[in-house]
């Protein structure tokens, strides 16, 4: 029998991940089955006076067996009782090991994909977490054939990041003709295979000011970008760049193609929250599973509050819905 819910990681327990995953749950984003304290749960549903259905689970198969409007948990006892608006580091291995294992069962094909809440990554490095963020993370757990790629998406939009979490006087020199290829291949690649398109339209952002302005204001466009897109086009990849990033996001222009390549974090991300700050995704490609998260941070700031916005979880969740429904079409 295929898998019937997604897997939501708890994330960090001290933010708003436990809030905004009652209200996706009660709100019918999906079966759903998380790795939590029951009673945490339960007590934040109370909280937000949302009558929603919790059941403890052993197992994959027990979760599945349920009504499609229970939240379903697999139990855990944290470290430290999580208090709302405080990251713990005695409760950062049990984080890191719900994310191990919820990634173990989508990379074994018993959930219909992973959706993650976020994370305080300061208190997992304090832990002795070693890789740079979730996303690599998830990569290294997936194997060496994994090659993780960040896109940020909303209903019109969807921006791929060449590079991410680097400071920006690294990002020239992490810019090549072979990250560019391979970063467009996977990205053509999920277009087909998770978002139903045919002959996907992808541009390719300059780096510089003008996309360089014909090597007038930097190189990298004319000496690295442009001889990428070439041989991608080579390859059969609808693509087309580098453009001038200041033109690519405006109504008009979004409409010439299904997805950017940006070259680096806030080309991409910006546009996308400007967008639509409550309903983007970041979906993983370049994983053997789904995997999409809401785009926010812990918000331990807004945690206890009971007032954080759901959305972007739900948006998140819908998306991984819909991308493991046109995976099993794909391969039908």
């Amino acid at each position: 029998m295929r898998p019937q819910r997604l897997i939501v990681s708890p994330g960090e327990p001290g933010g708003i991940g436990g809030e905004i995953l009652v209200d996706a749950a009660y709100h019918g984003a999906s079966p759903l089955v998380t790795i939590d304290d029951p009673d945490r749960l339960s007590a934040i549903a109370k909280a937000k006076k949302l009558p929603l259905k919790i059941a403890v689970v052993d197992d994959l198969d027990a979760a599945d067996g349920l009504s499609s409007d229970t939240l379903a948990v697999l139990p855990i006892t944290w470290a430290e009782t999580p208090k709302p608006g405080h990251a713990s580091v005695a409760n950062a291995p049990q984080v890191i090991e719900a994310i191990r294992k919820a990634a173990g069962y989508a990379q074994q094909g018993l959930v219909k994909g992973l959706v993650t809440n976020p994370i305080q990554k300061s208190t997992l490095y304090a832990a002795g977490f070693a890789s740079p963020g979730h996303t690599e993370f998830l990569g290294e757990l997936d194997g060496p054939h994994a090659y993780p790629v960040m896109m940020l998406a909303c209903k019109d939009l969807k921006a791929v990041p060449l590079t991410a979490h680097i400071p920006l006087k690294d990002v020239a020199p992490a810019i090549s003709e072979d990250r560019i290829i391979r970063v467009a291949s996977i990205l053509d690649d999920a277009l087909r295979r998770d978002f139903g398109m045919v002959s996907p339209r992808i541009t390719v952002a300059g780096l510089n000011p003008h996309a360089g302005e014909n090597g007038t204001i930097g190189q990298e466009e004319t000496t690295i970008i442009a001889p990428a897109v070439t041989k991608l086009k080579a390859m059969g990849v609808n693509i087309t760049g580098p453009v001038s990033a200041d033109t690519l996001f405006h109504d008009e222009r979004r409409q010439d193609y299904d997805a950017v390549i940006a070259m680096y974090h806030d080309q991409a991300l910006i546009p996308v929250k400007t967008l639509d700050f409550h309903g983007g995704v970041n979906v993983t490609l370049g994983l053997s599973y789904i995997r999409t998260s809401p785009d926010h941070g812990t918000a331990l700031d807004q945690a206890g509050q009971y007032t954080a916005n759901p959305r972007s979880l739900m948006a998140a969740i819908t998306m991984a819905e819909q991308m493991a429904a046109e995976r099993r079409s794909h391969h039908a």
